[in-house]
């Protein structure tokens, strides 16, 4: 397994933000990370990106504990949080080379020009971040995430912001990258979820109410759609 995650737990006073949750993730699968707002879902990915330290439990991403190998960690893994942080004064080809150059990649400039080609900024490279609409500084945020082609792919709603030319490429794009790396994708878009995830967890108060493919969950409740089985286990 890429992830695995035994009773992780943050807490803030009483508040149980994440209450203890347990699953896997493996190469290969999509997985589907579902909530409501306020459920845990984005607090669950900063302790698995090694952002955020958790209150009990353990996070393992390709062999590497999340709390006491974070250098290790950031090499096998790309995190597109929901807020991408970026540097808004530079252009996209110097910061995306800037990232290459943290990452101390052999040939940054040839990787630089595949992973622009590969997310569509090719006619934006030489535009400031600043001067970018919401869709285009998405992209630059998932060219950030996967230009050192790590194993583990964590994605906090790739695709806010996107019109529907942009949706298609982005979809296409993780979807292909799902073939061989383990990605966890999440989203409110439920359509989103039955277009390109394989298996889904869905968390609410904090903690995991389903953990199975969508066709088994359709099945154990006799619905037709993912969004009538998202209302009835986090209403």
């Amino acid at each position: 397994m890429s992830i695995t995650v035994k009773d992780l737990a943050k807490h803030y006073g009483r508040q149980h933000a994440v209450d203890g949750i347990s699953f896997e993730a493996r190469p290969g699968k999509i997985l589907g990370f579902l909530g409501p707002n306020g459920a845990g879902k984005s607090t669950t990915m900063k302790m698995l990106t090694g952002y955020l330290k958790p209150t009990s439990g353990s996070a393992e991403l390709c062999g590497f504990d999340t709390q006491t190998q974070s250098l290790e960690l950031k090499r096998v893994i790309g995190y597109l949080p929901e807020h991408t942080p970026l540097y808004t004064d530079m252009y996209v080809k110097e910061f995306l080379l800037f990232v290459a150059n943290t990452y101390k990649l052999d040939q940054p400039e040839l990787k630089v020009k595949e992973t622009i080609e590969r997310v569509g900024l090719s006619v934006e490279q030489h535009k400031k971040i600043s001067m970018l609409s919401k869709g285009y500084k998405q992209r630059v945020g998932l060219a950030q995430a996967i230009i050192h082609d790590p194993q583990v792919l964590i994605l906090d709603e790739p695709t806010s912001g996107l019109d529907p030319n942009q949706l298609t490429d982005i979809r296409a794009l993780i979807k292909e990258l799902g073939k061989n790396k383990t990605v966890i994708f999440s989203t409110h878009i439920m359509q989103e979820v039955e277009a390109m995830c394989d298996e889904v967890i869905v968390i609410n108060k904090g903690s995991i109410v389903a953990n199975s493919s969508i066709n088994d969950l359709k099945k154990e409740h006799n619905l037709s759609s993912l969004e009538e089985i998202f209302r009835k286990l986090t209403a």
